[in-house]
């Protein structure tokens, strides 16, 4: 069941990442929203995301809060569904 919850936050992670690029392009999608869901989903699961967020950190320290928020709220989502 675990692996299970690992391969669903890899599939909507990378559904939010393709959507926040898309939405680069489209005026109706916002672009950064998605990629930074994305990423704090992703980050949960990949450690090359984690250093990519890193760097992310030191070049964008903004947007790096964001994300970091992201992650917070999908640690307690998470941690609701294994209890």
């Amino acid at each position: 069941m675990d692996g299970l919850k690992k391969l669903m936050f890899l599939i909507i992670g990378w559904i939010f990442l393709i959507l926040g690029i898309f939405g680069l392009f489209l005026p109706f999608l916002q672009g950064i929203l998605f990629i930074m869901i994305g990423l704090a989903i992703l980050s949960s699961q990949s450690k090359r995301i984690r250093d990519l967020l890193k760097k992310m950190e030191k070049r964008y320290p903004h947007l790096h809060q964001r994300v970091e928020v992201w992650k917070e709220k999908i640690r307690h989502w998470y941690k609701k569904e294994t209890s």
